[in-house]
């Protein structure tokens, strides 16, 4: 079996598209197709059901996705005990990350890494949702709670707090609430609540029982703004609310505390490239601890 079909096949499996794949690999998408059918060959049994939109894996493609996953696991880590380690800071990282982090914190930052590494290219995720590693939809992701279970490296990037604002023409409108009782006459914005991905941004029974936002948005950067326009009130993270002097925290001795985590996939231990950007995410956070 030819290892360079396996890494096709991850390819393929954690794309769900043979194109995709193809420039992900930077390998002729004739020439990839090829190739998988020469593994399911050599396998004598049918990996991926082929579609016109996608690849979907069989049965049996799901039990050798697991037997390759160890087999990249195994192939690394052969490399680096013969010193031939990826070494090179070259080549792509993604990162996927929840928007106020990404967008706001990491987007400004993220230039100082690539002056270090002009051949490491970064891509960016700042979407509000969760990824998957083990389909390499990022390299490493930033999340909201620690995984429990699976094939992942994480570790703790730094506790972070959130309040209640509103902008300066709202309160001057409307009045500055002092309590949770007094929030209710006002105008609430929220996250769209059946698209939380995740239970940590289910915060707004922490401070009131029934939030009943009347503008909904999947979104930590556009909250902000929305607020800013003086749409109402809502919960929003301190180190991006802080940057803007239009908005004012409404009781401030409130405050819901998140933590974020680096998370990558063991097979990608060894890989410079995602060591380099994962000590990079934790050297820009040590260095603004006074924001959080």
């Amino acid at each position: 079996m030819n290892w360079d079909d396996v890494r096709i096949f991850l390819a393929v499996a954690r794309t769900g598209q043979i194109l995709a794949a193809s420039k992900r690999l930077g390998v002729n998408h004739a020439t990839l197709s090829r190739r998988l059918t020469a593994l399911e060959e050599a396998l004598k049994t049918r990996l991926f059901i082929r579609r016109t939109n996608g690849c979907e894996l069989t049965a049996e493609g799901e039990v050798f996705l697991a037997s390759a996953e160890r087999m990249e696991t195994e192939m690394l880590a052969a490399q680096a005990n013969l010193g031939r380690t990826d070494t090179a800071i070259a080549g792509t990282v993604r990162i996927g990350a929840p928007d106020g982090f990404g967008v706001s914190f990491l987007a400004p930052r993220i230039g100082r890494l690539i002056e270090r590494h002009p051949e490491l290219k970064i891509q960016l995720v700042p979407v509000p949702r969760s990824f998957s590693l083990s389909q390499r939809e990022a390299d490493i992701a930033v999340t909201l709670e620690r995984p429990e279970q699976g094939r992942l490296v994480s570790a703790k990037l730094t506790d972070y707090t959130l309040g209640l604002y509103a902008s300066r023409g709202y309160v001057e409108a409307h009045g500055l609430p002092e309590n949770a009782d007094a929030l209710k006459p006002h105008r609430r914005i929220g996250y769209v609540e059946d698209l939380i991905f995740s239970q940590s941004l289910n915060f707004t029974g922490e401070i009131m029982r029934n939030w009943n936002a009347g503008f909904e948005i999947s979104s930590a950067i556009g909250q902000t703004e929305a607020v800013r326009s003086g749409a109402g009130i809502c919960i929003l993270h301190n180190y991006v609310a802080r940057q803007f002097s239009d908005l004012v925290r409404i009781m401030p001795d409130i405050a819901i505390q998140r933590t974020y985590w680096t998370i990558f996939h063991e097979s990608a231990r060894e890989l410079a490239r995602v060591r380099i950007v994962a000590d990079f995410l934790h050297e820009i956070v040590r260095e603004a601890r006074g924001i959080w």
